[in-house]
């Protein structure tokens, strides 16, 4: 059996769990436990602070984790990374008060940038011989500098709308975050087996985003060009009806080129177009 650290709560737990159940995984609502038992495969979740998973997955603890980028880059810890998951995408940036007259990273020189991520922060700074302090704060970083306690902060970014809220401004991006799944380097051969499994799993869902079922009839005459726009995975399935000179077509579009496809396949003849949600690709 393998165990699973995700967050007990924040960002990444509820996309976590929704992770879990589209790969078939399903997980009991019992947060306010430290463990659960899930169903569909034989695994443990175990409900940690998103600081302290790193740690549990390193030590062995839990066999595998989610977990931001972020937090895997500030703790330092030696765990091995297994795929990233599409989701919890973020930001960990600078911001100063919109009217600090802020000119470029020079301006933080002598200054003390308030964060929750020095390990990250310090390494920034050298790299680009920033002579700054740093101030560590758990929580609410982003009212450091209205409370004189510092001269920018460096923070987790999402949207920006906090940053806004509370006077201030995004000036330097020092790196992108998404969450991942992380393992125990030293995972014996059957949990290893296990641990496929999951990834399996994870990656039909994950492939299975933004992905649409269009499945069509077609007249013969329009098929090569229907062709052309449907290229499908592979190929499209293609299926001949009852109906002489006339094809069924099926195939997987991304979202984003789907309402474009329809357009065009209804200018060549297309009738009877369904577009069906897709749970899991499997490749």
């Amino acid at each position: 059996m393998l165990r699973l650290a995700i967050q007990s709560k924040g960002r990444l737990s509820e996309q976590s769990l929704a992770l879990l159940s589209e790969s078939g995984i399903k997980v009991p609502d019992s947060k306010r436990t430290l463990i659960s038992h899930a169903s569909g495969l034989d695994l443990e979740v175990l409900y940690l602070r998103d600081d302290d998973i790193p740690q549990a997955v390193a030590m062995g603890v839990a066999d595998i984790g989610i977990v931001g980028r972020n937090v895997i880059e500030e703790k330092q810890e030696k765990v091995s990374e297994v795929m990233h998951l599409g989701f919890g995408a973020c930001r960990l940036s600078l911001a100063v008060p919109a009217t600090s007259g802020y000119d470029g990273i020079r301006w933080l020189s002598g200054r003390k940038i308030a964060t929750s991520y020095p390990v990250i922060l310090d390494r920034w700074l050298k790299e680009n011989n920033i002579d700054a302090g740093i101030h560590v704060i758990e929580g609410s970083v982003e009212i450091s500098p209205a409370l004189g306690i510092a001269d920018a902060i460096f923070d987790i970014v999402s949207t920006g709308s906090t940053l806004t809220s509370n006077g201030l401004r995004e000036v330097e991006t020092v790196m992108a975050s998404e969450a991942e799944l992380v393992a125990y380097p030293e995972l014996n051969e059957e949990k290893r087996k296990e641990l496929e499994k999951i990834v399996f799993r994870f990656r039909s869902s994950l492939d299975s985003h933004g992905m649409k079922y269009v499945l069509m009839n077609i007249p013969q005459e329009s098929l090569d060009e229907a062709i052309a726009i449907l290229p499908g995975m592979r190929s499209p399935t293609i299926l001949k009806l009852a109906q002489s000179g006339w094809y069924s077509i099926h195939s997987v579009v991304p979202e984003n080129k789907l309402w474009e496809s329809i357009e065009r396949l209804k200018a060549i003849g297309a009738e009877g177009i369904l577009v069906l949600a897709l749970e899991n690709i499997i490749k």
